[in-house]
């Protein structure tokens, strides 16, 4: 299975996997040139190998929860290779990524609930809860979320994998291992084939933005009056 995945919540990530291997992948911390760089970046790693997008199984797009701009970009750019290439869309929670990096790793208790969460700025979290699985499988149990709040109300007892633990780690217990993750498109393609080998239906590709856009369409002036 050949998937590119994309993933703009946070950082810019762009991965290509063929089966559960990466065969190429890019990032970017920069938050505020998603637009700019994802299509160069996409372009050049179909290039080193050496596949088209006619060749991909489907486009894996993160639909959030994440700032309006960034998360924007990339969902209008997986939509747009998905319908040039004529490939199949879909879409992941890119918080199931975090999760799913966490499981993966060992670093949670067999059984146990955590948080994943992601900056949503104003002293805020993007955050899901979770359960580590114990009868075999390999992604973690969504039980609540996607939810955006102050990270001092985050639900309390239980660890939190992202960026939000060293945000607010007076709030938050955070997993040492993941405080300073970001959703990876990498982890975003082997949760999406995951499903897919099981016959899930995955998501479509509508953001989950949580909460309106900071920028407002200005309302009609008032004439002056004499």
């Amino acid at each position: 299975m050949l998937l590119l995945a994309i993933d703009t919540s946070a950082a810019a990530t762009v991965a290509l996997l063929r089966d559960d291997v990466v065969v190429a992948r890019f990032g970017s911390a920069d938050t505020r040139s998603h637009a700019e760089v994802l299509a160069p970046a996409v372009q050049r790693i179909l290039a080193e190998a050496a596949v088209d997008g006619t060749d991909l199984d489907a486009v894996v797009a993160g639909v959030g929860p994440g700032p309006f701009t960034g998360l924007r970009a990339g969902l209008v750019t997986a939509r747009t290779l998905g319908f040039v290439w004529g490939v199949p869309l879909h879409g992941v929670m890119s918080l199931d990524a975090l999760a799913f990096d966490a499981v993966a790793s060992d670093s949670l208790p067999v059984g146990s609930s955590f948080l994943a969460g992601t900056d949503a700025r104003r002293g805020e979290v993007y955050w899901a809860a979770y359960r580590a699985p114990s009868d075999g499988h390999a992604l973690p149990e969504l039980l609540d979320g996607p939810r955006v709040g102050a990270a001092a109300g985050l639900p309390k007892g239980q660890p939190l994998v992202g960026r939000a633990a060293s945000l607010y780690p007076g709030d938050v217990d955070g997993v040492p291992e993941f405080a300073r993750a970001d959703p990876d498109a990498a982890s975003l393609g082997r949760v999406a084939r995951l499903r897919l080998l099981a016959g899930e239906a995955l998501r479509d590709t509508a953001p989950l933005y949580l909460r309106e856009s900071d920028a407002q369409v200005p309302g009609p002036r008032k004439r002056a009056t004499a």
